[in-house]
């Protein structure tokens, strides 16, 4: 007689994501009985108001989505687009300025000629309408309630802030993130006036308004009066896009994910068997780029074993604002290696975001895991997965343990190491070691829901909770 064979283990119902506010709106959409899609556009929503640090309703992103049923997995592209569809004239020049963590400059420009065609709320509505099963309405109230009564900054978020201020500061966001004629600090209260607004008007006449309807319209306005070629066209004509899902093995598991700028699924293809730190290190300077960036990503698992990652970004922010909604708009044409040679208006920008699954050799979920951090995303979800997957952590544990990050540059490979990570194998490969002093948003923002847990960043208060 044959044993009875043994059950698959099922990944609990659970939310990931970089802010307490936003985890807890995915968890209570869940309870009520919403799809890892309702709880995931929720968060998402959720994470506009309370991550506004981070991203935001202008701002675009990529979902991926796992059905349990089929064992299908698919990838949205709402990711922003180049406007000037209908440019007769060169844009206004942008605005220069300087960014740095934890003393790695980075240059960005920011102003009205820096915002490319967002794609968070037609985004939103393309995953709800594939995936959800509750009413829209239901999915976009907790983001609203959160507007009106606004949310405690987190301390890692201010500490962000302090780095970010240059481009959050100008016109209405000195209102939002210095009311008292300083930054915020953790565990002050952030509020938008007016993104309430905002959201109802999304609420009421769904992603349309923001693109052809009277959110679109004043968005035009704004961009065109500051220099800006964004244009009617380019709005009306934006579409997310299904893309392709590639995978790679990983010991006896499948990562899958789309290929992005970074080529994280090459990456981990390429990576040898058994590989040490050094050798992870050689392989992630083999391939990708070296941008800094901002983003926050969501992880969500529902009881029927469906999970859906969404990543998502501002750039860093145009210094531009929706007048009356509290709305800011992205900086993402002032990241300029995001546009690939021969990018034409209305194409994608490139990225580095790659929310990602991974399933067991019989298909089964046994993670979904995404990662903030742009050219550290990639690091950081591949540490990530190595804990998790090789080393045994539960997920909260693995995302906590301290990161390393190569950097390659006039021909010095230096490598950032937080403490506790051990820097000797590095320094004996001809690496530069830097050490830093603390677990830093420098280092990614992980968020996971698997088999072994939830878990949240703390380098960017994030949390993660089972249901």
């Amino acid at each position: 007689m044959q044993a009875a064979s043994r059950p698959r283990a099922r990944v609990p119902a659970g939310v990931a994501a970089g802010h307490p506010a936003t985890t807890e709106v995915g968890l209570r959409v869940l309870e009520a009985g919403g799809s890892a899609a309702d709880a995931a556009v929720a968060a998402m929503l959720a994470g506009c108001v309370a991550e506004s640090v981070l991203t935001g309703l202008a701002g675009g992103g990529f979902a991926t989505y796992f059905n349990a049923a089929t064992g299908a997995t698919t990838c949205l592209d709402f990711f922003c687009a180049v406007p000037g569809l209908d440019s007769t004239a060169p844009a206004a020049p942008m605005v220069p300025i300087k960014i740095s963590f934890g003393g790695v400059p980075q240059r960005y420009e920011i102003g009205a000629s820096s915002v490319g065609v967002p794609g968070v709320p037609a985004g939103a509505g393309e995953i709800h309408r594939r995936w959800g099963r509750l009413p829209w309405q239901r999915v976009v109230a907790p983001a609203l309630n959160l507007a009106r009564s606004g949310v405690l900054l987190p301390g890692a978020h201010a500490r962000t802030l302090v780095s970010l201020a240059p481009a959050m500061l100008p016109g209405f966001g000195s209102a939002v993130y210095a009311p008292e004629g300083r930054l915020l600090e953790g565990g002050e209260l952030l509020h938008h006036p007016g993104l309430d607004d905002a959201l109802g008007i999304l609420s009421a006449q769904g992603p349309a308004a923001f693109y052809t309807g009277q959110v679109g319209r004043l968005m035009l306005a704004q961009v065109q009066a500051g220099g800006g070629v964004l244009s009617a066209r380019d709005l009306s004509s934006y579409r997310v896009l299904q893309v392709p899902v590639t995978a790679a093995p990983f010991g006896p598991y499948r990562v899958l994910a789309r290929e992005d700028l970074n080529e994280t699924i090459r990456t981990i293809a390429a990576l040898p068997p058994g590989f040490s730190a050094v050798q992870l290190a050689d392989t992630l300077l083999a391939y990708g780029s070296q941008r800094l960036g901002d983003t926050t990503n969501i992880a969500v698992v529902d009881d029927s074993g469906n999970a859906c990652v969404i990543t998502m970004t501002l750039g860093i922010g145009a210094g531009v604002w929706l007048p009356g909604l509290g709305v800011h708009l992205n900086s993402m044409l002032g990241e300029g290696d995001l546009i690939r040679p021969g990018t034409r208006p209305g194409e994608r920008m490139a990225s580095c975001m790659c929310p990602t699954v991974v399933l067991d050799s019989t298909g089964g979920l046994v993670m979904a895991i995404g990662s903030a951090g742009a050219t550290r995303i990639r690091t950081a979800l591949i540490e990530t997965l190595t804990n998790v997957l090789v080393h045994g952590d539960d997920m909260a544990t693995a995302i906590r343990r301290p990161r390393f990050h190569p950097v390659s540059a006039d021909g010095v490979r230096r490598m950032h190491v937080e403490p506790g990570c051990d820097p000797e194998p590095f320094a004996g490969a001809g690496y530069v070691v830097q050490r830093w002093d603390r677990l830093d948003h420098f280092f990614g923002g992980v968020s996971g829901v698997g088999l072994a847990g939830a878990g949240g960043d703390p380098r960017r208060g994030g949390v993660g909770r089972l249901l």
